[in-house]
């Protein structure tokens, strides 16, 4: 498919929302005009994904945003949710897309350059790269990539490139920047005091580029 992705690519995980629901807070991103979210929950055992994704789902269904759901192409299938993403451990792409139903959307985890061309020759509508940055939203990260790595990735893939891993509203410019077409973001968005207004200033840093 051809996946248009916007500039900020908002991922809620629960260990990053300091106790606040889910469902809140992909509220307060709605209400700030966010249009992509991710929910990734990686201690969820399979029956509460499902319940909280699909309840998730339906106000960013009704805001005419996309839904997103981490690791599980079964509960994004069984949801109705408009794609799934995975990572270098979870099943590989083309065994997923099997299961996709027609027109789900599939995102693909990179964390070296070797991954984003092997990544280039899949069917993935989108690939993420990082840690761009230094991160706290991994228990065991990647070694960081930098914006140099990012630059090298974009010149090795042709589809959407999503930068991911310490992103911030002062550095999601330089991402952009350095070729990423969105910037993900999970602690410095969901674990703001007001993620409406933090979701803000991303679109606003991000609206120019």
């Amino acid at each position: 498919m051809d996946f248009s992705i916007p500039r900020l690519y908002a991922i809620i995980d629960p260990a990053q929302t300091g106790g606040r629901s889910p469902v809140a807070i992909a509220q307060d991103l709605l209400s700030a005009g966010v249009q992509l979210i991710q929910y990734r929950d990686k201690r969820a055992t399979s029956r509460d994904l499902f319940l909280l994704s699909r309840q998730i789902a339906e106000p960013v269904r009704q805001a005419g945003g996309d839904f997103i759901v981490n690791d599980r192409a079964d509960v994004a299938r069984a949801i109705e949710a408009d794609g799934v993403h995975l990572g270098q451990n979870d099943l590989p792409v083309e065994p997923t897309r099997r299961v996709l139903s027609a027109g789900m959307c599939l995102g693909y985890s990179t964390h070296a350059l070797a991954q984003v061309i092997e990544a280039e020759n899949t069917s993935a509508d989108y690939i993420a790269f990082g840690p761009v940055f230094p991160t706290s939203s991994k228990e065991n990260p990647d070694p960081v990539v930098g914006l140099e790595g990012l630059r090298k990735a974009r010149q090795a893939t042709h589809k959407p490139l999503v930068a991911i891993g310490g992103v911030t509203a002062e550095n999601a410019r330089a991402a952009i920047e350095a070729g990423a077409d969105a910037v993900a973001v999970i602690s410095d968005l969901v674990g703001a005091p007001n993620v409406a207004a933090r979701a803000r200033e991303f679109l606003k840093a991000l609206e120019e580029l």
